[in-house]
């Protein structure tokens, strides 16, 4: 049996939505949160009836004295769409088992939640209410108002198979360092987090958990609040792995009285173990990785590192773009497929095209094509390469100028193959050969 908690103007703040799902753990271990106002308790296999379960109901959220001044209403039936029509028949309603489709057929189509031209559209045939529209055939209604109309069926006639899907429990651990003397030197400071790594690590350890993410907030003596965040690259409950990544992060901190306490608080608990591979010998730590990046961004500030990610796009500055790089996203390396004529890379050589922000050049036509970049001279070109997207701008209409180019490769009397693209009057220089 299913119990609906239903809020009628289904205006809750946030917060106060989440203390009453809190106090609601405490009537029923599976609770469905479909959003501030609206929540559902599954009750099978706990002991007592449908008036004690509405009861225990009831007391969990008095228990929550924010939530005392919030109208609600409850309602008990066998799955979770008939539980909801009982709370907004009224307050305490149950349906009992085997009594669903007489319960909702007299109700009207808005208890379905449809869009109001489907609606409409159901009133033309002179459908007005769950009784009616479930007397019809359901074949045939199912091929006029389409697969989504075969819920509408099902509903209309007490059925719903839906299971509860519980809300992920928001479980936390912190733990605190005070009143223990202050820290005015880098060793000490480390001595004390060190300390309190360890017993949040036990903490998580004991809980049978892994931790995800961290946050650390230094108080000075001051007054001054430093906070400090990050996401581990695999949930772990090892100290050693967390202490390591928070002293990299420290590495870029600046502190400018002694610290007089610490906080650490460990979030994002999950169950499990950590994934292995039978052949992983030389793929990437992720956790060596996510301290490398972690002393990058202490020394360079954030988002210091970046990957490209692929993009569509049919010009070459944009089928690419830059997005940070994070230790989670390492992937492991593979063993390439075996190729009998593929000759060794210190055979065949190659060349990477790195590509950059286009910064404006001079550039001098000898004959025709570019005799002089930028004060240097050019030993060879390869080009053009004409980009016009004048046809594709026309053919959608399109309001924006459309771009037109000619590019070039050019080798240059230092030995440096660059590409360079004339554009709307200007030269530029867009990437460099490595």
């Amino acid at each position: 049996m299913i119990v609906c908690v239903l809020v009628p103007s289904h205006n809750v703040a946030a917060r106060l939505w989440e203390a009453a799902l809190d106090a609601l753990d405490a009537a029923s271990p599976l609770v469905e949160d479909d959003g501030p106002g609206l929540a559902l308790l599954e009750m099978r296999g706990i002991e007592g009836d449908a008036t004690r379960w509405l009861g225990s109901v009831r007391g969990a959220l008095a228990v929550c004295s924010e939530f005392d001044t919030i109208p609600f209403r409850l309602g008990l039936a066998a799955n979770k769409f008939v539980a909801h029509a009982a709370a907004h028949v009224a307050d305490g309603t149950i349906v009992p088992a085997g009594c669903e489709a007489s319960f909702v057929a007299p109700l009207p189509l808005e208890a379905l939640d449809l869009e109001r031209d489907a609606i409409e559209r159901l009133h033309l045939f002179g459908i007005s209410t769950l009784g009616a529209l479930a007397a019809l055939p359901h074949g045939p209604f199912v091929r006029r108002f389409g697969s989504e109309a075969a819920i509408w069926h099902a509903h209309a006639r007490g059925l719903d198979d839906t299971p509860i899907v519980p809300r992920p429990r928001a479980l936390r651990i912190d733990r605190s360092i005070y009143g223990e003397g202050t820290a005015e030197y880098e060793e000490q400071l480390l001595f004390a987090l060190r300390s309190l790594v360890a017993r949040v690590a036990d903490d998580v350890a004991y809980a049978g958990k892994r931790c995800g993410f961290l946050h650390l907030t230094l108080e000075c003596e001051d007054g001054a609040r430093l906070c400090i965040s990050t996401t581990l690259a695999q949930p772990t409950a090892r100290s050693a792995t967390m202490f390591d990544l928070l002293r990299a992060l420290l590495e870029g901190v600046v502190v400018r009285s002694p610290v007089v306490g610490l906080q650490l608080s460990a979030e994002r608990l999950e169950e499990g173990g950590t994934e292995l591979s039978l052949f992983s010998g030389g793929d990437p730590d992720p956790e060596v990785v996510a301290i490398a990046l972690a002393r990058l961004e202490a020394a360079l500030g954030p988002h210091s590192a970046l990957r490209a990610r692929l993009e569509a796009g049919n010009r070459y500055e944009t089928r690419f773009a830059y997005e940070p790089f994070t230790a989670a996203g390492t992937d492991r390396h593979r063993a390439p497929p075996p190729d009998a004529d593929r000759a060794p890379l210190s055979e065949t050589g190659t060349l990477a095209y790195r590509m950059f922000a286009p910064r404006e050049i001079e550039v001098r036509i000898e004959r025709g094509r570019p005799g002089r970049v930028a004060e240097r001279t050019v030993l060879d070109v390869a080009g053009p390469w004409r980009v016009d997207e004048l046809w594709w701008a026309e053919a959608l209409d399109a309001a924006q100028t459309p771009y037109v180019a000619d590019a070039y490769d050019v080798l240059l009397d230092d030995g440096i193959v660059r590409r360079i693209v004339f554009e709307r009057g200007r030269w530029y220089l867009r990437g460099i050969y490595d």
